[in-house]
């Protein structure tokens, strides 16, 4: 990773000196890319903020001791991955409902979380810059985030999901693992082969990112704007003309998933078209995605709540999964409000 060293800044001199405001303006900039590390290596948007909480107070009580080797962004991505593989350590790897389970071939009714299962969770990617973090990186920042990325790196060791982020997400060396990660350079580049081999079979040959640049902003507004008018209006048809045939819908945490449109179908007609009640939806993007943010309404009275956000995948013109995070507890990351009218 080919980092400036900067050692004459004002505000690295006055941090080191105990100065918190400097150390506060000197991480600013870096804040959003660590935290976009802290979930990808974590899995989920409070634990990220966690982690990187933790990092900072670290890298704060660390500074005297930073000896300007590197630039002060490579030490941080230092510290913040090494608070992270404790965390992998302390909770393990997180899941969506497919790595739980098979599909449902039909409707379950009165589906209940399922909370012993650590669920991944949707990332709000506002900000998040485009293009790749170095020159070396071999996916793009927002590539990265995509669910089918971060699903596949939660099925990786700790060591191998940091080796995997270093090198083919922020561009660091083989070497620069190495050190980062107290081992040989034969055991990074060995335990890449593994996570690439791991990755390589759960992850679509395109990305999002790659197919969203094929469809025009219009197209993709138009498969949002048609997936939330359906389920408010309550139609069926006109929700199913926007499938793909091998469509799947998942809702962490709950364990049941479908597969195919068929089963698909007959879901959305008996529970989010059914029984669940009134929808309202705003647009939101998550995990470099389109996404929705749905409010539901089930007594027929009063506000709508907040329900879950969904994460639809796009392909060929069309949804081919939607994966809805359960919870409230989802949306104040994405900057939503508590209720709409």
């Amino acid at each position: 990773m080919t980092d400036t060293v900067v050692q004459d800044d004002p505000d690295l001199s006055r941090a080191r000196a105990g100065d918190d405001a400097a150390f506060t303006r000197l991480v600013a900039p870096l804040r959003r890319e660590l935290h976009a590390h802290c979930y990808r290596m974590l899995g989920s948007t409070h634990d990220a903020e966690d982690a990187l909480q933790e990092a900072l107070v670290r890298a704060w009580k660390g500074l005297p001791g930073f000896e300007g080797r590197s630039s002060l962004r490579s030490w941080l991505y230092t510290v913040a991955t090494r608070t992270c593989l404790t965390a992998v350590e302390r909770r393990g790897r997180r899941a969506l409902p497919m790595d739980v389970g098979p599909a449902s071939e039909h409707v379950v009714t009165g589906d209940t979380p399922l909370g012993e299962v650590a669920w991944l969770g949707p990332y709000p990617d506002v900000g998040l810059a485009a293009g790749a973090a170095a020159p070396e990186a071999r996916y793009e920042q927002r590539e990265a985030v995509e669910l089918a990325f971060v699903a596949a790196c939660q099925h990786l060791p700790g060591n191998q999901r940091a080796a995997l982020l270093l090198f083919e997400v922020l561009g660091f060396s083989a070497a620069e693992i190495a050190e980062l990660m107290q081992t040989s350079t034969a055991s990074v580049n060995s335990a890449l082969q593994r996570a690439r081999r791991v990755v390589a079979e759960r992850v679509p040959e395109r990305t999002q990112q790659q197919t969203l640049r094929e469809l025009d902003d219009a197209r993709v507004r138009a498969i949002v704007t048609g997936y939330s008018s359906a389920l408010e209006r309550g139609d069926a048809g006109a929700l199913v003309a926007l499938l793909t045939e091998d469509v799947t819908w998942s809702m962490p945490p709950l364990p049941h998933w479908y597969r195919g449109i068929d089963a698909v179908t007959e879901f959305a007609v008996a529970v989010p078209l059914g029984s669940c009640g009134q929808w309202r939806h705003r647009p939101v993007t998550a995990n470099g995605q389109p996404a929705v943010a749905a409010y539901l309404r089930a007594d027929g009275d009063g506000p709508f709540l907040p329900w879950s956000i969904n994460v639809l995948t796009v392909r060929d013109g069309r949804i081919a999964e939607v994966v809805s995070f359960i919870g409230a507890g989802h949306f104040a990351a994405f900057g939503l409000p508590g209720s709409v009218d």
